[in-house]
C-alpha cells in the first residue's frame, strides 16, 4: 500500500502538526535507532506527497505496538478528520513522551 497520499488527509495543518508532535514525542524513540529512523521517515511522509517510507520497510523496522498505532493512523487519516484526532488522544493516552537521551545528556554538561 502506497502512503503517498497522507499528506491530503488532515483537517488542516494544525492537524496535521498534531499528528507529527505524537509521532516525534511519543513513538520516536532513539534508544532503538533502526525503529527510530522509519518512525521519522513516516513523520516526514506525513508531509510529503512522494514516497519516503513504505509500509513493508515499516513492517520490518517498527514493533508490534508502533506498528499497529501507525496503521491506526493511517486507516484514520483515511476515514476522517475527527478519526484523526480520536487517534490523537488516544496515542497520547498510550504512549508517554519519549526521553530524549541526548538532549538530557548535553543539558547535565552545562551544569
Amino acid at each position: 500500500m502506497t502512503l503517498t497520499d497522507l499528506n491530503s488527509g488532515f483537517r488542516d495543518d494544525e492537524q496535521r502538526r498534531r499528528v507529527q508532535r505524537v509521532v516525534h514525542d511519543r513513538l520516536a524513540d532513539d534508544r532503538d535507532p533502526q525503529e527510530c529512523r522509519f518512525l521519522m521517515r513516516f513523520w516526514w511522509q506525513l508531509v510529503m506527497s512522494y514516497q519516503e517510507v513504505s509500509m513493508d520497510e515499516l513492517s520490518l523496522n517498527v514493533g508490534k505496538p508502533k506498528l499497529e498505532v501507525i496503521e491506526a493512523l493511517i486507516s484514520a487519516i483515511r476515514s476522517s478528520h475527527a478519526d484523526i484526532d480520536a487517534w490523537i488522544t488516544t496515542a497520547r493516552q498510550v504512549f508517554p513522551v519519549v526521553q530524549d537521551r541526548g538532549f538530557r545528556a548535553a543539558q547535565d554538561n552545562e551544569r
